[in-house]
């Protein structure tokens, strides 16, 4: 997957996949309950990605065993794609897809909150301490409309209940991710005998530990001696394929080779699309209803998302890029006609010169 010069139309295409099918996942989630029990159903989806994902690495000639990054792929694995996916299936039983989407979006609090080696730098930039504050105010706001609702004081109770685990499994989320990003620094630093695993390996096993995860809970509670296959409709079993085969194998691939052609701060505004994919497919296909406070909620967390990552993004090359034409075109204006010339040719040589640096 690897393109030095990546056609627009590939990259316009994997943009499309991470947006639509990851924010999608939410939605096929909750139709999927309504055939599979949740751990089954989390079964079911990772054994088949893991399974396929391992299946390609091997046909491509990946490297398959290395202990130390299977034994942080089976961490990571557990935390991102059991605790996560077990608290959003679980939840998705009692809340909407669309309530889900946000709140998993809000996740980027708890980055700012457990990244201890980056707190004083955080909590230094203005920026961030009001995009942790508006995020709990989104947040707050989820959690207040199941207070205020008029459903009776069990559904109220259920939701609450539902979003608390949500919330936990954001955490574990975050924790995963925190500990595989410094881990991986600390291995970079030290001098391995054997070569790491390639990324799309180490994936495979954390998809393998999650769907073993997942399979041992739902023997253990029953789920699997009260399941049926044969029981379960078709268009049920289509949306499991697309939940492995969509959100977990391309979306994962198109994400993954995203970012290593496009800049990470752009890649990553797929945080800010997937929940507005969620709560339309909501909207449209199925009984919930969609509130204003939902919405307020959504726009806040986003807000407060984008806040938290402003110093990423103002130092983004294509920011930059666009700061430099703006200022350019404010001298051009401001200089007399003959300088002008002079003064494009100067920025182009700067230009030029960054670049080889």
């Amino acid at each position: 997957m690897e393109e030095k010069n990546p056609s627009t139309g590939n990259i316009v295409f994997a943009y499309l996949v991470v947006y639509i099918v990851w924010g999608s996942t939410f939605f096929f989630i909750e139709k999927a309950l309504h055939s599979f029990p949740t751990f089954v159903l989390g079964s079911i989806r990772f054994i088949i990605a893991g399974a396929l994902l391992m299946g390609y690495c091997g046909l491509k000639g990946y490297r398959i065993i290395n202990r130390a990054d299977i034994k942080q792929a089976v961490f990571v694995g557990f935390l991102l794609l059991f605790v996560d996916m077990a608290a959003i299936i679980w939840a998705e039983q009692y809340i909407s897809s669309g309530i889900v989407a946000i709140l998993s979006a809000a996740t980027a609090i708890w980055f700012i909150i457990f990244d201890k080696p980056k707190w004083k730098e955080n909590f230094s930039s203005l920026p961030i301490v009001l995009g942790l504050l508006f995020g709990f105010g989104g947040v707050v706001m989820l959690f207040a409309e199941q207070i205020f609702t008029q459903s009776d004081d069990t559904e109220k109770s259920q939701n609450l209940i539902a979003m608390a685990v949500l919330t936990f499994g954001t955490m574990a989320w975050t924790i995963g991710s925190l500990f595989s990003k410094y881990n991986q620094k600390n291995k970079s630093a030290i001098k391995k005998k054997q070569p790491s695993l390639n990324v799309m390996v180490k994936t495979a096993w954390q998809m393998v530990t999650a769907g073993v995860a997942f399979t041992i809970v739902a023997l253990l509670n029953g789920q699997y001696t009260s399941f049926s296959a044969s029981e379960v409709p078709l268009e049920s079993w289509g949306y499991m394929a697309y939940l492995a085969l969509m959100g977990s194998i391309l979306a994962f691939s198109s994400y993954i080779w995203l970012l290593q052609v496009r800049p990470a701060t752009e890649v990553s505004t797929y945080a800010y699309v997937n929940p507005i994919v969620a709560l339309v497919l909501v909207h449209f296909f199925t009984n919930h209803n969609v509130t204003a406070l939902q919405i307020a909620g959504l726009v806040i967390v986003l807000f407060s998302v984008l806040l938290m990552n402003w110093n990423l993004y103002k130092n983004n090359r294509t920011f930059r890029a666009i700061k430099h034409r703006k200022k350019l075109k404010r001298l051009k204006y401001m200089a007399p006609k003959s300088s002008i010339p002079r003064i494009i040719e100067v920025a182009d040589f700067n230009e030029k010169e960054k670049n080889k640096n």
